[in-house]
């Protein structure tokens, strides 16, 4: 049985990959692929759009404090932890049909608490949309962060516009500290978004990138690619905005990928 769940047409639809985090391995708008696809050999962290669970970006040396306790994660990116537990792992199918898919991971043994992650996707063929739900939930307290990593193929361009921006330390982590946003180009975190982000490709497509989290973090250095990082918090958020889930609090944020 193939591990890739596929939803709409070659013309506008998406593919998603079970095997390999529950990700979106391909997206395609007027038949043309927009997302970075897999190579052989290529990191889990540098293709398709990817969940980011229970937390997003860098863990600053994989450290972090929850009800008077250090915890240490496992460093996954020199000294550092990123991007969750869940983005190289294999999720489970509940639910499937051509035009929605629902896929369930444990949080594992990488992380120091019990917990669960659902991702629902769902395709809009009349409104040539893309949403991406994810709910994190526990038997117990626990911090937790979700996002999405998406990697637009370039040629391509950024169309964004943000309040603020964290100023990031030697180590490409956020520290408290906010300013006034210079330009490009960055790897970096944002908030106050004026307009939803969007990318621009050279045969006049827009995919706008719709989400009710509150942080941003662009990433458009490489030459190949844009990434734009809808977050419920900044890069090392356990200990700059720590968000708590329990029992009766779970955590869920959407992100809609909107083709026109």
């Amino acid at each position: 049985m193939s591990n890739e769940l596929h939803l709409g047409t070659g013309w506008f639809g998406c593919s998603v990959d079970a095997l390999h985090g529950a990700r979106l391995s391909s997206l395609r708008v007027g038949g043309r692929e927009r997302l970075v696809t897999h190579s052989r050999g290529a990191s889990p962290t540098s293709w398709g759009a990817y969940p980011m669970v229970p937390y997003a970006g860098r863990v600053r040396r994989g450290k972090f404090q929850h009800a008077g306790r250090e915890h240490q994660l496992p460093l996954n990116f020199g000294h550092h932890a990123i991007h969750g537990t869940v983005f190289d792992v294999s999720w489970a199918t509940l639910e499937q049909s051509p035009t929605r898919v629902v896929l369930t991971a444990s949080l594992g043994a990488r992380w120091p608490f019990t917990g669960q992650v659902t991702h629902d996707i769902s395709l809009d063929v009349e409104h040539q949309s893309v949403t991406c739900a994810l709910e994190v939930t526990t038997s117990e307290s626990m911090p937790a962060q979700v996002g999405w990593h998406p990697w637009f193929v370039r040629p391509a361009r950024l169309d964004v516009d943000f309040a603020e921006m964290y100023l990031r330390d030697a180590d490409y982590i956020a520290t408290a500290q906010r300013i006034t946003p210079p330009p490009g180009p960055w790897d970096d975190c944002f908030t106050g978004a004026r307009r939803s982000p969007a990318v621009l490709f050279d045969d006049g497509i827009r995919i706008t990138v719709e989400s009710d989290c509150d942080h941003w973090v662009i990433y458009d250095i490489p030459k190949h690619a844009l990434c734009i990082e809808p977050q419920s918090g900044p890069p090392d958020g356990f200990t700059l905005r720590p968000q708590v889930v329990t029992a009766t609090q779970p955590l869920r944020r959407t992100m809609t990928l909107v083709a026109r």
